[in-house]
C-alpha cells in the first residue's frame, strides 16, 4: 500500500512539474487545456507567470516531501489545491463562471491523497 501511495504522489509531482515547465516553454499549448487563451502583454506575462509558479510550487512541494519525508512539505500543496477549488466554487457562485466539477474533484481528491500521504508517508519535522 505504502509503495503504490508513493506511486501516485510521485505521478501527481511530476505530473504539476511538467505543466509548470510547459506553461514556460509552450504556454500556447498549454492555455487551451486549461480552457484559456492567451493575453497579451501584460497580462500574457501574469499568466505564464502565475500560471507556471502554481504547478511548479505545487509539485516540487510535493517532490520536496517525498524525498524528504518531512510532512509539513505537503502542506502547501494541499493548501494550493484546496484553495483552487474554493476559488472554481466562488467563480461559479459569485461571478458566473461556470460550474467545473471534473477539474474541482480532481483538486479535491489530489488534496485528500496528499493529506493521506503526509499521514502515512511523512514524519513531522
Amino acid at each position: 500500500m505504502i509503495r503504490l501511495i508513493t506511486l501516485l504522489v510521485a505521478l501527481a509531482s511530476l505530473l504539476f512539474i511538467a505543466i509548470g515547465v510547459r506553461w514556460l516553454v509552450d504556454p500556447a499549448g498549454a492555455a487551451p487545456e486549461l480552457g484559456l487563451s492567451l493575453s497579451q502583454g501584460l497580462g500574457l506575462s501574469t499568466q505564464i507567470g502565475d500560471i507556471s509558479s502554481f504547478f511548479l510550487t505545487l509539485g516540487l512541494c510535493i517532490a520536496i516531501a517525498l524525498v524528504s519525508k518531512q510532512r509539513i512539505w505537503y502542506y502547501p500543496a494541499i493548501m494550493l489545491l484546496v484553495l483552487a477549488a474554493l476559488g472554481r466554487l466562488a467563480a461559479w457562485s459569485m461571478h458566473g463562471a461556470a460550474l467545473a466539477v471534473p477539474q474541482i474533484a480532481v483538486e479535491v481528491l489530489v488534496a485528500l491523497l496528499l493529506w493521506y500521504a503526509s499521514k502515512r508517508l511523512g514524519r513531522a519535522p
